[in-house]
Formats: C-alpha cells, sequence, structure tokens
C-alpha cells in the first residue's frame, strides 16, 4: 500500500515563498537581462529616443570598458586583503569567547556584534569624519598620514567594511562552535591536548563549513561593495565614479543609461557566481584530500 503525497500541505507551504522568491529575485534579474539586449538610438541629433534591440551591443560595450575592469580589479585586490583579515579576527574573537578565558562572554558577544547593528552608511560617514583632516578629534595623525589620498583610501574603506563585518561573522563561526559536543573536548582532555592544541586541531577544523560560509558571502559583498566607495566620494577626489563595479552600475544607471547599467549587472552577478562556485569547489577539493 503507497502512501498519498500530501500534495496540498507541499504547496500551501512552498507557494508563499515561490511567489515572493520569483516577485523579489527571479522576475528583477529577468528584467535585467531583458534590458541589457536593448539600446536607445534618436533619430537626429534632438530627434525622440527609442528603445530598439541591440542584441549584444551592452556586452561589448561592457567588455570594451576599461575603468570597469580595473574597478574588478580594484576590488578583487581589496578583498584578497581585507576578507582574510577579517575573517581571521572573526575566527580568533570565536574562538576567545568559545575558551572560557573571558568573563563576561554575553557582554562582549554584543559589545562585537554592536557594529554591524550599525548601518553601513551612517558607519561610513562616522569614519569619513575621522579620517577627514580638518574635522578628525585625531588632527595630528590624519593631518601626518592623508587616509583619504589615492594609495590609501581602499584600505581606509577596508577598515570600516573589517569594523562592520567582523561581528557579524564571529556570530556566525561562534554559534558553530556552541555546536560542537562536548564529548569531544573530555576525549582531547584526556588524550592530554591543552587549549591551544583543541582550537587548533579540533575547534577550526569542525567549525570549517562555518568558515567556508562566511567566505563565500565576504566574496559576494566585496564584490557588492557600494555604500563605502558611494560615501567616500564626498570626503575624498581619489574615489571617482567607477571605482568599484557597483558604483559604475549606479553611475551608468544616472545618466541615466539602463540598458548598459542592466549589462554591467549581469556580468557583474556572473562574474559573483563564478568567483563563488571556484572557491567553494577548491574548498570541496582540498576537504576531500
Amino acid at each position: 500500500m503507497t502512501r498519498k503525497k500530501p500534495l496540498g500541505a507541499l504547496l500551501f507551504f512552498i507557494l508563499p515563498f515561490g511567489l515572493l522568491f520569483a516577485a523579489f529575485y527571479l522576475a528583477p534579474i529577468l528584467y535585467a537581462i531583458k534590458q541589457s539586449l536593448y539600446k536607445v538610438e534618436r533619430t537626429g541629433t534632438f530627434g525622440p529616443a527609442r528603445e530598439v534591440f541591440g542584441g549584444l551591443d551592452q556586452y561589448q560595450r561592457v567588455f570594451s570598458d576599461g575603468p570597469f575592469w580595473e574597478s574588478i580589479g580594484r576590488v578583487l585586490l581589496f578583498g584578497v586583503v581585507q576578507v582574510p583579515v577579517m575573517l581571521g579576527l572573526a575566527l580568533v574573537l570565536a574562538l576567545l569567547l568559545d575558551s572560557g578565558l573571558v568573563r563576561g562572554r554575553r557582554f562582549f558577544r554584543l559589545a562585537f556584534f554592536v557594529p554591524y547593528a550599525v548601518p553601513g552608511v551612517v558607519a561610513a560617514i562616522m569614519w569619513g569624519f575621522l579620517y577627514s583632516p580638518n574635522l578628525s578629534p585625531f588632527q595630528s595623525v590624519t593631518s601626518a598620514v592623508d587616509l583619504l589620498s589615492a594609495d590609501l583610501v581602499l584600505w581606509s574603506m577596508a577598515n570600516v567594511v573589517t569594523w562592520v563585518y567582523v561581528g557579524y561573522n564571529m556570530l556566525i563561526i561562534y554559534s558553530s562552535l556552541l555546536a560542537i559536543p562536548q564529548e569531544v573536548y573530555e576525549a582531547a582532555k584526556l588524550d592530554g591536548a591543552g587549549a591551544f592544541r583543541t582550537a587548533w586541531s579540533i575547534k577550526i577544523p569542525l567549525v570549517m563549513p562555518a568558515i567556508v560560509l562566511t567566505t563565500v558571502f565576504s566574496i559576494i559583498g566585496t564584490l557588492q561593495l557600494l555604500a563605502e566607495p558611494a560615501v567616500f566620494r564626498t570626503f575624498s577626489s581619489a574615489v571617482s565614479s567607477t571605482y568599484t563595479p557597483n558604483l559604475t552600475v549606479y553611475s551608468t544607471s544616472s545618466i541615466p543609461n539602463f540598458n548598459l547599467a542592466a549589462a554591467f549587472s549581469v556580468v557583474l552577478a556572473l562574474a559573483t557566481c563564478l568567483l563563488s562556485f571556484a572557491f567553494l569547489k577548491v574548498t570541496q577539493r582540498g576537504g576531500e584530500k
């Protein structure tokens, strides 16, 4: 006797998510792809604008756009340096909270997470004032080292992103540490493993899925960097309208050239997917060895 599948119950639970997913995720993606295949033409210099099918014309402009690919390289450099530093700090803080060496865990857990509660734009404005030579309360430092110069402004933004997201990533890793059974620690203690050995040989390998997850989130966030450079444009002339890929998309759509901005967005989304997928494949192969 075969049991009848509760199709109605499945649809009842899946349909609300499916509708929202289609309306707010799939539909915008499909609309962006459609927009990227069109272009605006005018009859004469001052003729009315009309949207016509352009095929891959917008993508040819994207792949020949030097500043866009320079912005891609800039955020990749940003990610190669900033992401390991941020996740390394998050891992250290999570291990400290889990070690028992820190008293008042609830207080420090909240204190580490509080910067994430500050909106990204507000955090960028706050740090922009701290970096500004004329406005900073630390003028002895900012007058000696121009943190908003072309050489340092990228790393000044990296400091803002690190300050905001260390606590968020720490909480994910710390939650994974709390899920480790206490029997594992007891067995390690019986084998004579100290605190450092336990952290290195047991805790870090067991929370590696959480570290991989936070790395994927960080890769996606790095390529989508927008709030910090958009705010820092008001503080530093070194930040141009094409400083990051998302800032390029925003500036292009403000012209307005929605079709080219859509093509930029599609290419950026594909690049993000490829990098995230490549990282996951590399970590999976490393885990199988």
